[in-house]
């Protein structure tokens, strides 16, 4: 059952690497990762 483990953890790596290396996926990410940001700064005043 392990190898089975690892090559099903290993297949929906891969999957969302693929899905990370589009540009829309870039954009919703770089926006995501900015608000987040905004709100830490927020947090510290």
């Amino acid at each position: 059952m392990g190898i089975l483990s690892k090559i099903a953890k290993a297949g929906v790596a891969k999957k969302a690497i693929d899905a990370a290396k589009r540009p829309e996926n870039q954009r919703k990410a770089k926006s995501a990762m900015s608000s987040v940001q905004k709100r830490r700064r927020g947090r510290r005043t």
